[in-house]
């Protein structure tokens, strides 16, 4: 009999079809957990290529990572794959960062961010003697705080306010220093200002303003050196192919170029899709991936989230610039961020005025410093990041002269850092604005970082949940769902997700 219950169990399971809107990070990794479950799942995606904003560009033999680029917090990433019976470091080759990145300022400091603790002293003990032991300190502290918000705060579902605003969560909330900022937690250990700046600038990460982000997020630049990270050869989309092959594996469809026009609701409950092609999509579970408040406002007509969207903290854009060059360029490492001397000023410019300086703070993203099938023989990639204003119809842009101005600034910077002949060795240029962004993933205000950001009035229970609180069997997974944006988080919001559906179906 047991035999036979399992068997007819199994085969409710398979029947039960799931639909998911979107296959990015976090449309993916649901569609392992729930076809691992046996439940059988289809993807619609509107653009050609699956992983959204983990997504590549190849031209002429470079290969440019769309979004993400930086492989943080591996243990997370280590966890998640355990949940699916494999081992990290047997799926992919991996390259170690010893160096994570170097951070480059205007008076020509630099500093190696590295899990190199001798390293590390010589270089903080000579920008500020007896700063190491207060680094190790501020480690510490960041790293256990990381891990208390990860096992109680952010990798959990909260099912109502109880479970969110309970005496034992009050004091964590106290414990993790929600109240105060980062900049201001960071000064009790630092004096100097670019070490200040070092060890908060990383709230960008997430698309927030170091200048204002809760100093809960002192566990970003703690999980960088205690952890460490990793470059993935085939890049970050190396991630997203992996999942792909493995959810195909169990039997995943995906289709390509199929913008979802509608969910087609019902009372309590959705009842499946419609195509732009105007075909009908019928599923006992949609989960959608695409950014939530985009889904609220274009794709279910919730009016009553879009008024609660719209009042909403967004994260911020940016102009993104990707460079085929004729050669290579040594002086920078894997990973680079140049810090402006008008840094401040640069973030109030971006938060408030939803604007851009010219003379911005930057990233750069150098591939075949760890994987040299990045660009041809004898010839480099580089991505350059400039973190921008959202769109916001309150402040009209002139999105391409701030791009243009930006431009030369950038150059200008990289050749005080050896680039001196950067300009006549780009072969071509691809670039995206915070439009780009909004049209090509379906990004409310062009937020490139998840849409909405990590204030703690929307972290944990009072982020957007992971299920529609009327209809009951729709469910959402991504940066703009708990627990929020950056790929592990959106990967555990892919593992949260599948728990309340597994939960709903009894499963």
């Amino acid at each position: 009999m047991a035999v036979i219950e399992s068997f007819i169990t199994y085969k409710m399971k398979k029947d039960r079809s799931v639909i998911i809107i979107g296959a990015g990070i976090g449309g993916i990794a649901t569609a392992l957990y729930l076809a691992k479950k046996g439940f059988k799942v289809e993807v619609y995606e509107k653009n050609a290529t699956p992983g959204g904003r983990c997504g590549q560009l190849i031209r002429e033999g470079h290969r440019f990572d769309l979004g993400a680029t930086i492989f943080l917090m591996p243990n997370v990433y280590r966890k998640i794959f355990d949940s699916w019976g494999l081992k990290l470091e047997e799926c992919f080759e991996t390259i170690p960062l010893h160096t994570i990145y170097t951070l480059y300022f205007e008076d020509d400091t630099r500093i190696g961010f590295t899990t190199n603790l001798n390293q590390m002293q010589s270089q903080l003990e000579d920008i500020e003697p007896g700063s190491f032991n207060r680094f190790l300190n501020y480690i510490a502290s960041g790293y256990k705080k990381y891990t208390l918000a990860f096992n109680n705060l952010i990798g959990r579902n909260f099912y109502n306010i109880f479970e969110f605003a309970s005496f034992r969560n009050v004091l964590l909330l106290l414990k993790l220093k929600t109240y105060l900022r980062h900049v201001r937690y960071a000064g009790r250990f630092f004096k100097n200002d670019h070490l200040k700046k070092a060890f908060t600038f990383q709230n960008i990460y997430v698309g927030q303003n170091p200048l204002k982000a809760p100093a809960l997020f002192i566990m970003i630049p703690a999980a960088e050196l205690v952890e460490g990270s990793m470059a993935i050869k085939g890049g970050m989309y190396g991630l997203v192919s992996k999942l792909c092959s493995l959810a195909g594996d169990l039997g995943v469809k995906f289709f390509y170029n199929f913008p979802v026009e509608k969910i087609e609701t019902g009372k309590n409950k959705v009842k499946g899709v419609v195509l732009k092609n105007g075909e009908k999509k019928d599923a006992d579970i949609v989960v959608a991936n695409a950014d939530l408040p985009y889904v609220c406002r274009e794709l279910l007509a919730d009016k009553r989230f879009s008024r609660r969207a719209e009042r909403m903290r967004y994260t911020c854009s940016a102009i993104v610039f990707h460079w085929g060059l004729k050669k290579v360029y040594p002086q920078l490492g894997h990973h680079s961020v140049f810090l402006s001397d008008k840094y401040h000023d640069n973030l109030i410019l971006i938060f408030k005025k939803k604007s851009l300086s010219g003379e911005p703070s930057f990233y750069v993203h150098a591939p075949v410093r760890s994987d040299p099938d990045a660009a041809p023989a004898g010839h480099d990639t580089l991505s350059v990041i400039i973190p921008a204003g959202h769109i916001d119809s309150r402040f009209e842009q002139d999105w391409v002269k701030l791009k243009d101005d930006a431009r030369k600034s950038v150059i200008a910077r990289l050749a005080r850092a050896g680039l001196t002949d950067l300009e006549k060795n780009i072969k071509f240029e691809i670039s995206y604005l915070p439009g780009t962004w909004k049209n090509m993933f379906n990004l409310s205000r062009g937020a490139t970082f998840g849409s909405l950001n990590h204030n703690i009035m929307q972290m944990g229970y009072f982020r957007p949940h992971n299920q529609h609180k009327r209809y009951s069997n729709l469910f959402f997974a991504g940066g703009s769902t708990h627990p929020g944006n950056g790929v592990p988080l959106v990967l555990m919001s892919a593992r949260l997700t599948s728990e309340r559906i597994l939960k709903m179906t009894g499963d």
